[in-house]
């Protein structure tokens, strides 16, 4: 049986922890324009351990839970949980999402070691919902209403620091706007 050790995370292993910060910025679609919210947040990160598909493909998989509250009246304003899977094989990383709005997602991206100046690992997915292969799924009020066109999500992950920007291409009020979040988080 193998234990979590004999497990190949790859560029995962680091993420597994909780992460805290409190520099988010949102930038989110208004009927009106835009509104911006200063956040603090908690990401969670399970190892989970390995899982087979048909034999053939193995993943390491690390679960996740992401809480975001708005600063300025502590009010909860994101809740999202899902998993980043790594085929170490394929060199593939895979970020599945799944938000109380009738929202979920399967990003994906190539993984080939690669690192910033500072040495932080980058992790890069993307989803678009004409992608055949990394895809949008909504409730068909969000796909009338609010649709997701596009996700487009990096991480900078140092040994203690983990700094993501995160792009979501909404389809709402008539038009399609840019929703962004990015934050800087320690290792708690």
């Amino acid at each position: 049986m193998k234990t979590i050790s004999d497990i190949d995370y790859g560029p995962l292993e680091g993420l597994i922890g909780i992460w805290k910060g409190d520099k988010g910025q949102d930038i989110a679609p208004e009927p009106d324009g835009q509104e911006e919210n200063s956040f603090y947040e908690t990401i969670t990160f399970t190892d989970i351990g390995d899982v087979s598909n048909a034999e053939i493909q193995d993943l390491a998989v690390v679960h996740y839970h992401q809480i975001v509250h708005r600063k300025r009246d502590d009010k909860m304003i994101h809740n999202e949980t899902g998993y980043w899977m790594y085929d170490p094989k394929e060199k593939v990383i895979m970020h599945s999402l799944t938000i109380p709005r009738g929202l979920s997602l399967l990003a994906g991206g190539e993984f080939n070691n690669k690192t910033d100046k500072e040495g932080n690992i980058i992790l890069e997915v993307a989803a678009s919902r004409d992608d055949a292969d990394w895809g949008i799924v909504e409730s068909p009020f969000m796909q009338n209403n609010a649709s997701t066109v596009s996700f487009r999500h990096k991480i900078r992950l140092g040994k203690e620091k983990l700094i993501y920007s995160e792009t979501i291409m909404v389809d709402i009020y008539g038009k399609v706007f840019e929703h962004t979040d990015d934050n800087e988080l320690i290792r708690a």
